[in-house]
């Protein structure tokens, strides 16, 4: 095996720490190749050890009965649905690529994602976005948001699967390094998955799909590293999409899975043919030969390190059952794909790559996987010093407005709470016709699966500002808000994904705050039984200034055993009742109206209290099953008044209510106290609503009644709801005219 000098400053180049350089030599018991050090430095790189999160994420909930994988055995979580089908869903991010080439970032996210479904053999039936972004009014942001949108609809809308659901959020913590986390949903029969593994010593792997080439190399690596000023120098590791390749992958996959003949099969994303190579070995306990000439390459003369480092988009490895090689390669033939063979299995725990039948790298599976020989770390923790200041938040000091239609106005054109209709309607969320939300507005998206009454019911939410303000509260809100969600439509929590963002772990104070969002969420998924099933760590979400707001995006599916009885969030009729399920709070703290009416970034995080959740939640469900409300909406950005208001619109209905004479009125309309959901009820249900309410002793208030075209609070008129609609609605395209 030849041998490129490498040393301990070349490993600090590829991200490796001093004592991780020392560890692959006892291991290897020499010094490794280049092409070793760089199979290391990728495998080792945070994105695919999770080095530094793995000891915390081990503590999250990761067990329930509907799940048929724990987290982490497959590329997606798999939970059982009924009916003798299965759900497999995750969310992932690709923040620093969309950050240097936005449209490519963000296509190849959805392609990646969608991968990680159908690799385990179900076919994607939805896809969900999370989407961070600096200030609005910033040219830079603009750019950014117009490149990732376009860059998830051409790839979502060219692969043939719905975006049925999504959240975008701006704020200048994020002006440097936005956040671009992709979720897909996919059914499959229980039984008929395909598992990420290899087994069977002389069983032949093939590579299939796209050619390799020299796009993504360092991938892995550049996603765990900071984002400085010579960012824009990295658009070499972003990779490439291309969805009409995708598509053609995804029905070959999908028959070739039929043929019987796959014994594994495993997405190529970070880190490529490296790491699905090894991580297959290292789950079947076995080794690989590898020829790398042998791999269908884009250009010419490319390097080993190359061509195992590659992050090409559109690729997988398959072990296929010796003896059944026509079967496959007639599949992929017919889908006009590469289907070439690559290696083979071995005895042992080896994987051994050769280029030209040269050996240039030896490297035990096993010690490159996380829970193997990956390196495990707990870093050091610090409180934030910025929570001093966070205390010394006196609700007490902060003056009324002189004007509440102001606020409501200014509140409706928030980029945070108005109208994302620029962004959606640049998505195909009808395409496979299961879209059962599109026309009927609900807090989640609910999809209706073939041939039964059932649904899937999906969101995705996290609110970072109440992270950062208390990471414990904070990421028990994220899991909390998103089963309110997934429950004011009908529907049963059943199980979460989650993709944490968070800055450089090696600063103490941004690891306390992945620490205590950690705990925070496992205490809500432990409450509302939505164990973790998988899901992705995104570290060194940083610039020079500063890291962006600890960010535990929340993707959570739900089941609803109807769609017919699926309950949406718009008034109905001329005259219902309007009604506040759950406590009015003299509270702003860290709501939009406190951080952008008056300008007061630090502040507690908004009042919640897990089993006062936990009741409104039961409540609300069974107020719905027993058809006593005609809506519901919970109570998240804005507060009272943009609920309400979110609820009027759709039927450009007006209403009538009053505030809570006994506290603040800027707290009783845009305060964003959680455990709270605003319904509306039919006038001849109102005793059958109340009794139920008294009896289960559920606090609620009688807000006001569906009325007319205008919005009347305290009866004092703040408009039409036309004027306020066109206001939500034009908030985020006027940039873009």
């Amino acid at each position: 095996m030849s041998q490129l000098l490498v040393n301990e400053d070349i490993a600090k180049s590829l991200g490796l720490l001093p004592e991780e350089y020392q560890k692959i030599q006892d291991i290897l018991g020499r010094i490794p190749t280049f092409t070793e050090l760089s199979i290391y430095s990728v495998m080792w790189s945070e994105h695919c050890s999770y080095k530094n999160s793995i000891t915390y994420l081990k503590k999250l909930p990761r067990k329930g009965k509907a799940l048929l994988v724990e987290a982490g055995e497959e590329n997606a979580g798999l939970v059982d649905i009924g009916d003798g089908w299965a759900c497999a869903f995750k969310i992932e991010s690709h923040n620093h690529p969309s950050a240097v080439e936005p449209f490519q970032g963000a296509a190849t996210g959805v392609g990646g994602i969608s991968r990680d479904i159908f690799t385990m053999g179900a076919r994607p039936i939805a896809s969900l976005n999370s989407l961070r972004f600096g200030e609005l009014a910033n040219k830079k942001t603009q750019h950014l948001l117009k490149g990732v949108v376009k860059g998830i609809s051409h790839y979502g809308n060219c692969f043939g699967v719905p975006t049925v659901a999504g959240e975008v959020y701006f704020d200048d913590c994020y002006q440097v390094n936005p956040l671009v986390n992709a979720m897909s949903v996919g059914i499959v029969r229980v039984g008929e998955t395909i598992s990420a593994t290899s087994e069977g010593a002389g069983n032949p792997i093939y590579i299939v799909g796209a050619s390799t080439g020299k796009d993504g190399i360092h991938g892995a690596t550049f996603a765990s590293e900071d984002l400085g000023e010579d960012a824009e120098d990295k658009i070499p590791s972003v990779q490439v999409g291309d969805p009409f390749t995708e598509k053609l992958l995804l029905e070959a996959t999908l028959e070739v899975i039929k043929t019987g003949a796959v014994v594994g099969m495993q997405d190529m994303g970070a880190a490529g043919i490296t790491c699905s190579t090894n991580e297959m070995s290292a789950k079947g306990k076995h080794g690989m030969k590898i020829w790398l000439d042998k791999v269908p390459t884009r250009q010419r003369n490319m390097q080993p390190f190359e061509i195992l480092l590659s992050e090409s988009q559109e690729r997988m490895l398959i072990v296929v059952q010796k003896g059944k090689e026509d079967l496959v390669e007639k599949v992929f033939e017919k889908w006009d794909l590469h289907c070439a063979i690559i290696g083979e299995v071995t005895e042992g725990n080896l994987v051994q790559y050769y280029m030209n039948d040269e050996l240039v790298a030896e490297v035990p599976a096993d010690t490159l996987v996380l829970g193997g020989g990956a390196p495990v770390y707990q870093r050091s923790t610090k409180k934030p010093a910025y929570h001093l200041e966070r205390d010394k938040f006196d609700l007490d000091k902060i003056p009324f407005p002189n004007s509440y239609i102001d606020v409501a106005k200014e509140l409706v054109q928030n980029p945070n709470i108005a109208s994302k209709r620029f962004i959606y309607k640049q998505y195909d969320s009808m395409v496979g016709i299961n879209n059962a939300s599109t026309n009927r507005p609900s807090d989640a998206a609910v999809i209706r699966l073939k041939d039964s009454k059932k649904g899937l019911v999906m969101t995705v939410d996290c609110n970072s500002r109440y992270v950062y303000a208390d990471a414990y509260k904070g990421g028990a809100i994220a899991v909390s808000e998103a089963a309110r969600n997934i429950v004011c439509t009908g529907a049963k929590p059943v199980a979460i994904t989650n993709c944490l963002n968070f800055g450089n772990p090696y600063d103490e104070e941004v690891y306390w705050n992945f620490v205590h969002a950690l705990e925070g969420m496992g205490d809500a998924c432990i409450q509302f039984e939505t164990p973790v099933t998988g899901g992705n760590v995104s570290f060194y979400n940083q610039s020079p200034n500063r890291a962006v707001n600890p960010t535990p995006t929340i993707g959570m599916l739900g089941l609803i055993d109807n769609v017919d009885n699926m309950m949406t969030l718009d008034f109905k009729n001329e005259g219902d009742l309007i009604y506040l399920i759950g406590e009015c709070k003299n509270d702003i703290a860290s709501s939009e109206y406190l951080v952008h009416h008056h300008k007061i970034e630090l502040s507690p995080a908004p009042h919640f209290e897990l089993k006062e959740e936990a009741q409104i939640q039961d409540a609300v469900a069974q107020l719905i099953s027993n058809k006593l409300i005609l809506s519901a909406h919970d109570l998240s950005e804005g507060g009272l008044f943009i609920a309400v208001l979110e609820s009027a619109m759709s039927r450009n209905f007006g209403f009538e209510i009053t505030t809570c004479s006994s506290i603040r009125k800027d707290a009783c309309l845009f305060g964003e106290g959680q455990s709270r959901v605003v319904v509306s009820i039919a006038v001849d249900t109102k005793e059958n609503f109340e009794n139920f309410l008294k009896i289960n002793h559920i606090p609620n208030r009688f807000l006001g009644t569906v009325k007319g075209k205008n919005i009347l609070i305290d009866a004092e008129n703040f408009g039409t709801i036309s004027e306020y609609k066109e206001l939500y609605d034009t908030a985020i395209e006027k940039y873009f005219v």
